[in-house]
């Protein structure tokens, strides 16, 4: 029996991917087994959104070696669509596949020998135009289910288009058939993600559903607790959507909605969809129907033309705003995409001097919105970590939770009252009143 292991740098859907291309392992027989535990095959699971994707893929494929000199080692992801040959030229890699084969290596790489060079099967981004299903399981407490895939967007920072090809989607039947199967295992909470899921509903290259049918028909299933929604356009989070899960049985009351910037002229220069009043005006209807909604901000600095004053918009934008937390993007180059050809390049120092002060804004929003929330009772769901004697968990609206460890907790969900944020940056809760959710 050949063991395998997987390694997956990057975001929800990757983990969804490489979960599911496990799994084809081991109907096949393989034995998934940690990366540590001298596999016969490695399979590292690539991004290209954030910097340096080669040296972590480098890297990787040097522990690799260490671990198992003679063993297989096969990229997939973004970056093997993007840069295959760059990758092929990596000593110790096998194999590089691209968007499109990534799901058929079993078959095309039949009985996993190395060769003198590295294999590569990558084709055109235009041949990714399959959906291929995929959702994670057994990996951590939460599982992340893809329901669509690519983007049609342009962007003038974003490579994902030519790394995942053009917005396609699973079905509503499919979908819901793939959460009845998660729900007879003992996750009690789905993140639904994708590439772009308000653009969910393209099948074909036509439009045949929408994103608020495909959350209507989820809060359907039962056996499930809790739907998340990931990462969602704000120009494709409609009044709809949002009122819908302000009343949904199911779906928490959390959402990650992308600014990019707080400055219309950069929001222009970078191709998005739509200006900060329209961003200000989903943050408000948020609030307004759910006070207590934790929202996450995706924001970019340094991008081409960012003076000090486009930069201070962006952050008196945000320092206004109701949110909860930042995910802090310093902007990096990306071949073949039109922002690596525009002038007034920032200087990297500044660059990341903004960063800084988003970070620390960050910290700042978010222990406001912890302490906004103190004395209040919650429902969270328990995970496996454990520190210095202590267990985390999420309430409904994503705060995070410490408790004294007890293993009976573990992937349970208990109401809670908050009484206080501690050193760590987590909140700790009154341990009288932990009790067991009957369903």
């Amino acid at each position: 029996m050949k063991k395998v292991a997987f390694y997956t740098l990057g975001c929800k859907l990757n983990y969804a991917e490489t979960s599911t291309i496990s799994r084809m392992f081991e109907k096949k027989g393989y034995l998934k087994v940690g990366f540590e535990e001298s596999p016969d095959i490695f399979i590292i699971n690539t991004c290209s959104v954030t910097e340096n994707a080669d040296k972590k893929c480098k890297k990787i494929v040097k522990e690799a070696k260490k671990i198992s000199p003679n063993g297989f080692i096969a990229i997939i992801g973004c970056y093997a669509q993007l840069k295959p040959q760059e990758i092929a030229g990596i000593p110790g890699v096998d194999a590089v596949l691209g968007a499109a084969e990534k799901f058929r290596l079993i078959e095309l790489l039949d009985d996993f020998s190395a060769g003198q060079e590295a294999k590569i099967y990558a084709s055109s981004i235009a041949k990714a135009d399959e959906f291929n299903n995929a959702y994670s399981i057994h990996d951590r407490t939460r599982t992340f289910l893809k329901v669509q895939d690519g983007c049609n967007y342009g962007c003038a920072f974003c490579t994902i288009p030519l790394a995942r090809g053009k917005s396609r989607s699973d079905t509503i039947s499919n979908i819901v058939a793939a959460a009845n199967e998660i729900a007879v295992t003992a996750v009690k909470e789905i993140v639904i993600t994708g590439v772009n899921i308000g653009d969910y509903g393209i099948q074909n290259g036509k439009r045949k559903e929408k994103f608020i049918d495909l959350i209507q028909a989820l809060d359907q299933v039962s056996g499930i607790d809790r739907f998340r929604i990931s990462s969602i356009e704000p120009n494709l989070l409609t009044n709809e959507a949002i009122t819908f899960v302000s009343q949904s049985k199911h779906f928490v009351p959390h959402f990650h909605v992308p600014l990019q910037s707080g400055s219309n002229t950069i929001l222009r220069k970078m191709g998005r969809r739509y200006l900060r009043e329209l961003y200000e005006d989903r943050v408000s209807k948020i609030k307004g129907l759910m006070p207590h909604c934790c929202i996450g901000v995706d924001v970019i600095v340094g991008f081409p033309g960012e003076t000090e004053e486009l930069f201070l918009e962006t952050y008196e934008f945000l320092k206004e705003l109701p949110i909860s937390y930042l995910h802090v993007f310093t902007y990096s180059e990306r071949a073949n995409t039109r922002a690596a050809e525009m002038e007034d390049e920032v200087p990297m120092k500044t660059r990341n001097k903004r960063s800084k002060m988003l970070r620390i804004l960050s910290e700042k929003k978010k222990r406001a919105f912890y302490e906004e929330n103190i004395g209040k009772t919650y429902t969270v769901l328990f995970e496996g970590d454990v520190e210095d004697g202590k267990m985390f968990g999420f309430t409904e609206n994503y705060i995070r939770v410490s408790a004294k460890y007890d293993p009976l907790l573990i992937n349970e969900l208990k109401k809670v009252t908050l009484i206080g944020i501690n050193e760590k940056g987590s909140v700790d809760v009154l341990e009288p009143e932990i009790e067991e959710i009957h369903h």
